[in-house]
């Protein structure tokens, strides 16, 4: 499972390159407004951090011709770009014309099998669908993931499912069990995972233990 930071802040991208853990990054356009910078360098910036990642960096044009231009020059930024557009009817033809273009397409606010469905047709790389959001109307969200994983397995689709709005440790836990290619987590949730409070308790046991020996070197 390939795991991406769902987040546009440079710092917090490069203290968790380094872990090796990290296959690419999310972004949005409210992430890269937080970041008060030029989105075309901070974009840049961010791929020249993870130089074998995938980044996704999404639209902002909502006519179907202007969306087309803005994603082939969003495409043009970095050969790792992923260009990401909204799953709309409006822009089914646009993204059959990017993906007959080569334009590698992470498809993302999808909400439903059908959804999922259409745009494996049309052979886009990523479907990301969001589980956070299901859940905010008490919905499983959750439960679609499993839905997209064997329709997608039934139909042999190439697409890949990509697992998003992920709140917390259960949204990750939920997207690995139904074999997600891969899952996008904010900084925080990440955080959340990589700590356990019996793994801290277990270090501290042990250290304490250890101190008891008084031993100056090991080995």
């Amino acid at each position: 499972m390939k795991i991406f930071l769902d987040t546009a802040d440079k710092l917090a991208i490069a203290q968790w390159a380094v872990t090796g853990l990290i296959d690419g990054v999310t972004t949005n356009p409210t992430h890269l407004a937080k970041e008060k910078k030029s989105p075309k360098e901070l974009v840049q910036e961010i791929c020249t951090l993870l130089p074998q990642g995938e980044i996704s960096v999404e639209v902002t044009e909502k006519e179907p011709d202007k969306v087309y231009a803005q994603a082939l020059k969003i495409a043009a930024l970095h050969q790792n770009i992923l260009v990401k557009i909204p799953c709309h009817k409006d822009y089914y033809g646009v993204i059959e014309k990017l993906v007959n273009d080569g334009i590698k397409i992470n498809v993302t606010l999808v909400f439903t099998v059908v959804q999922a469905l259409f745009m494996c047709k049309l052979g886009v790389v990523y479907i990301s669908p969001f589980v956070g959001r299901w859940d905010d109307i008490d919905a499983h969200g959750g439960d679609v993931l499993f839905e997209i994983r064997e329709m997608i397995d039934q139909y042999n689709f190439d697409t890949q499912l990509l697992a998003a709005s992920l709140r917390s440790v259960q949204h990750v836990h939920q997207a690995i069990l139904a074999g997600a290619d891969a899952a996008t987590l904010p900084i925080a949730v990440l955080e959340q995972c990589a700590a356990h409070v019996l793994t801290d308790r277990g270090i501290a046991q042990f250290d304490a233990d250890w101190q008891k020996l008084d031993i100056k070197q090991f080995p």
